[in-house]
């Protein structure tokens, strides 16, 4: 059985959603990935064009391989869950079709997903909690801002992470540095004194 991954890195900053359409050929593997953040909400929803006798699995994994969501044998529907710390997730379609019975052509797969605030409905939440059309609109500001705030957060939490590797890279190439040259320095002298006996013992010099 062939298999293909298809890698896909998209940013997190502000919330994100993405809509992707591909083909998926028979008794095939392919997968997405993406980075989020920690405590994150992401929705999606899915749809693979039917074929005769071909069965479609899904499966979303985190880099761990714990499952978050599996669904066999479907060929359209929802999901959603929500993220326990920063990790790179993944999302794969299986088509499975039996061997011998003629040529079937490549399913269509349509995936949309969301995440952040982009996958909060807020519809929903002015439902329940009885809000003004004004009012859901502060909450998503409020909700965006906050996502704005912890993106940069975490991009400075990363810039000092890269920073200290480079300061410590810096420091072992200078110490390595100077153990080479104290090593050259050390051959060279051992050289001399070697040859300048050599050459006294053969009494080439005085």
């Amino acid at each position: 059985m062939s298999r293909l991954c298809v890698l896909l890195f998209l940013p997190a900053l502000f919330g994100s959603a993405f809509s992707i359409s591909f083909y998926l050929p028979v008794n095939s593997r392919k997968c997405l990935r993406e980075e989020i953040h920690k405590d994150v909400l992401v929705t999606g929803e899915y749809e693979v064009s039917e074929q005769p006798n071909t069965k479609t699995n899904l499966k979303i994994t985190d880099s761990s391989g714990h499952l978050l969501y599996s669904k066999e044998y479907s060929s359209k529907g929802k999901f959603a869950f929500t993220t326990e710390d920063y990790d790179m997730f993944e999302v794969c379609f299986e088509s499975k079709f039996p061997m011998g019975t003629g040529r079937v052509p490549d399913q269509l797969v349509i995936l949309d997903m969301k995440h952040g605030v982009e996958a909060k409905n807020y519809e929903e939440i002015a439902k329940v909690e009885k809000l003004k059309p004004l009012e859901v609109e502060l909450r998503r500001l409020e909700d965006l801002s906050e996502s704005i705030v912890n993106d940069f957060a975490y991009m400075k939490k990363r810039e000092e992470e890269m920073r200290d590797t480079n300061e410590s890279t810096n420091t072992r190439v200078l110490y390595f540095s100077i153990f080479s040259m104290c090593c050259l320095i050390g051959l060279a002298t051992w050289q001399v004194f070697y040859l300048r006996r050599f050459f006294k013992a053969k009494k080439l010099i005085e």
